[in-house]
């Protein structure tokens, strides 16, 4: 839902920039003096990556550096942002000539372009295990010593989810503050949330100042998105809460006693690189040790992505950064977020759910999702219409706004199909149109996934399936009929967890030997704290306020894995980003519980590595994984070299001066990551023609992080056209942090061109299973 209304609020701003290339046209059109104006509008954001190392000695310090080479190109142009942590620069406002003058300049690393991201309970602790969590807590105090910072759109302090009764006084580690703006002071923070900031430069450098009707020029949370993320990450337990009397029991975040901050990035009109990286570097700068950001952009090479970077140095500072893999499911190759030294995060679904019932006129019955909450259309049979029957426009089957005609809606249940508008919104032009209630069918897209909202009318949404039945019907019938009406909260659904089809998808296509997602975790229907300024539908004619909301999208499995990130931090403080990120994938699971694989609800059919990564979450078992694959700024370096970035890539990304050695050989197969992908050339290349056998060899090396134990490897495999064979077969470990290493040898057999397969890995010592997904991909 929240990616969809994101959609819709960045029409406006893509508008804007389109025009960008056609103003560039135009300057070379007119005199000097109209070049110059035209050239002032066509000013963009830019990032400015300096070399710190190499500032002239002219200067007493970087920033009159920064200045100095700004004003060579543009007398007028001013900092938005300094940056002296996460990366050493400046963002500021460019034509695209500026630009590229300023790039060439010494000591300049890079020139990025602005970039816009978009935003991407009751239940979960149960569902992962964690129920009555203090047994497998850390018995000590240090879990409130954990502080996660959350990216997003703000904060509502109010609510009782950050309520900070028994809470400690606030870590002395704790370098940041609760910055005072509209509707915030500095006693909207305490105990729990113990930090707010808001970064809007970018944003304002695009649109102007802060529209004050619309949003709050402050830490304060205007949409909701926010608090929600927030309080599914570390939200105090609250007693009897729920949306409408749906999902009703005592809502708590993953991690309940850790500290909070709110970094206020994104805004009406996006998330802007620029104020996303001052975040990043406050963040760090403050000491957070989690950093959860449900937000993605386009794909780009690692050292020009800005969320990649920050996240880079934020790992190398000890910071785990967990990310959002993107709405873009079932769609392969959707994935957002995808570097290595970031914990990629898709989306399943609870056991449980909001059942709304559909009863036709011919005495069928169907059951769909849906959270509203007024009057139901149970008591009698309404006459059923197919909405592209009563449009004007060809689109008529989505139920855009004005695309209805009332006076054929009237007193009707519709039929609308899902897609183009936001699920909600559809309810809305049904009910202003005069509608009774809706049924919102899926189609091909999104399969069987069911969605529970809180809609505005009478409605149920319902699978494919159902809906051709349902549409068959309505056609078919000469006075179609049906009744909606709700079904509470249902719990125990099986199977569960299955992927969700919002839920983006690998293969990674900016470096396809590392598998992503890393592993999936709740997303669908998650109920957590709210904003009290923005009804639960997000629609500006929704009046209903709340303390807590249901919604769906992998911005809310992200916080999960972010809050259960901090758990595993408080039990192993000192454990790095990657050994963290190594636990919850290695402990991960991929199949039920009678050996079936976890399923993929867009197609109803077995998921793969591609759609869930190492698994769904066991936040229990990753208190104690056994081994870790850890990973250290050296080996991300390796990796660099693999991917035969110069010097000058390594340092944007780093901060480290590094040249490759031309005569050692880098593979990014031996990156240390806890789950292995295999991309095999068919046509030319190492591929080689058919029955020509294929050789590629990985080597990862295990930490141990328990008892003294020897560890077997196990192998299953889906595909004979690979063979795997693991040296050694077995590792001993005779103390704690002891490491082995071993080399998995994959020799293609035969290469069956476009397909996929995969395998298993484990090591266990009998207690420990240590897992690790394979993926084969032949192109």
């Amino acid at each position: 839902m929240r990616l969809e209304r994101q959609l819709m609020k960045m029409k406006d701003l893509k508008f804007r920039l389109q025009l960008i290339p056609t103003l560039l046209i135009l300057c070379f059109c007119y005199t000097h003096a109209v070049a110059e104006e035209k050239s002032q509008q066509t000013k963009m954001t830019y990032i400015i990556h300096m070399d710190k190392s190499n500032m002239p000695a002219i200067y007493d310090d970087h920033f009159q550096w920064y200045d100095s080479s700004l004003k060579s190109v543009s007398e007028s142009a001013d900092m938005l942002y300094t940056y002296d942590n996460i990366i050493h620069g400046f963002s500021t406002r460019l034509t695209p000539e500026e630009a590229e003058l300023l790039e060439k300049q010494p000591g300049i690393l890079s020139v990025l372009p602005e970039m816009i991201y978009k935003l991407h309970t009751t239940r979960t602790p149960e569902f992962l295990g964690l129920g009555k969590s203090d047994a497998v807590l850390p018995a000590s105090a240090s879990p409130s010593e954990v502080i996660i910072g959350v990216l997003d759109t703000g904060v509502w302090p109010e609510i009782k989810s950050f309520d900070d009764t028994g809470l400690g006084p606030i870590p002395s580690t704790w370098k940041g503050t609760c910055e005072v703006g509209k509707n915030f002071n500095s006693s909207s923070c305490n105990r729990k949330l113990i930090g707010a900031r808001f970064f809007s430069k970018g944003y304002e450098a695009a649109f102007g100042p802060i529209d004050e009707t619309m949003e709050s020029n402050s830490p304060r949370d205007d949409d909701g998105h926010g608090t929600h993320t927030i309080t599914t990450a570390a939200g105090s337990a609250v007693a009897e809460a729920s949306l409408f009397g749906y999902a009703s029991g005592t809502a708590r975040g993953m991690a309940t006693h850790a500290r909070v901050a709110a970094y206020k990035v994104c805004w009406l009109g996006g998330c802007f690189s620029s104020d996303i990286l001052a975040a990043m570097e406050k963040a760090v700068a403050d000491g957070v040790h989690v950093m959860s950001m449900s937000i993605g952009g386009g794909l780009s090479d690692y050292n020009r992505d800005t969320v990649a970077i920050g996240a880079f140095r934020a790992a190398a500072q000890g910071v785990l950064v967990s990310c959002s893999a993107g709405n873009g499911g079932p769609s392969p190759g959707s994935l957002a977020n995808v570097a290595p030294w970031i914990t990629t995060v898709g989306a399943g679904t609870l056991d449980r759910d909001f059942p709304a019932y559909v009863n036709l006129g011919n005495g069928k019955n169907y059951s769909g999702a849906s959270l509203y909450s007024g009057k139901s259309l149970s008591d009698s049979l309404v006459p059923l219409i197919f909405s592209g029957n009563v449009s004007n426009s060809t689109s008529g089957n989505l139920c855009m706004t004005g695309t209805l005609v009332p006076a054929q809606v009237a007193g009707n249940i519709v039929i609308c199909d899902r897609g183009g508008n936001s699920r909600v919104q559809k309810g809305l032009v049904v009910k202003d149109s005069g509608g009774l209630g809706m049924i919102l069918a899926n189609t091909e897209l999104y399969g069987e996934e069911l969605v529970a909202d809180a809609h505005l009318l009478p409605t149920a949404a319902v699978g494919q399936r159902t809906a051709d039945v349902i549409k068959h019907y309505a056609f078919s019938d000469p006075k179609p009929m049906a009744t909606i009406s709700p079904g509470g909260t249902k719990l125990g659904v099986e199977p569960s967890p299955v992927v969700a089809a919002f839920s983006s998808r690998g293969p990674n296509l900016v470096t396809p030997e590392v598998l992503k997602p890393d592993l999936i975790a709740p997303g669908v229907n998650i109920l957590a704290g709210w904003a009290g300024a923005v009804g639960p539908t997000g629609l500006k004619n929704d009046k209903r306020h709340v303390s807590f909301n249901i919604i769906s999208g992998t911005s809310m499995s992200c916080p999960h894995v972010s809050g259960l990130a901090a758990l595993i931090k408080a039990a192993h403080q000192d454990w790095s980003p990657a050994a963290i990120k190594s636990a919850l994938m290695t402990t991960a699971y991929a199949t039920y519980k009678n050996g079936k694989n976890i399923l993929d609800v867009a197609t109803g059919q077995p998921s793969t590595p591609f759609d869930f990564g190492a698994g769904h979450v066991n936040p229990v078992a990753a208190l104690d994984p056994g081994l870790v694959y850890d990973a250290t700024v050296d080996d991300y370096i390796s990796f660099f070299c693999a991917l035969n970035y110069s010097a000058s890539d390594i340092k944007q990304i780093t901060n480290k001066d590094f040249t490759c050695d031309p005569s050692k050989k880098h593979s990014l197969g031996d990156l240390n990551y806890p789950s292995f992908s295999v991309p095999l050339q068919t046509a030319s290349g190492e591929g080689g023609g058919a029955g020509v056998k294929s050789t590629f060899k990985y080597t990862r090396t295990l930490t141990n992080v328990g008892a003294p134990a020897t560890y077997k490897v196990s192998m299953t495999s889906q595909t004979q056209s690979v063979k795997i064979l693991v040296e050694p077969e077995s590792l001993s470990f005779a103390k704690e942090y002891e490491r082995r290493s071993y080399t998995v040898t994959f020799t293609a057999t035969s290469l069956p061109s476009g397909t996929s397969s995969f395998a298993h890995l484990e090591w266990s010592d009998g207690k420990h299973v240590v897992s690790s997904p394979i993926a084969f991909r032949w192109t």
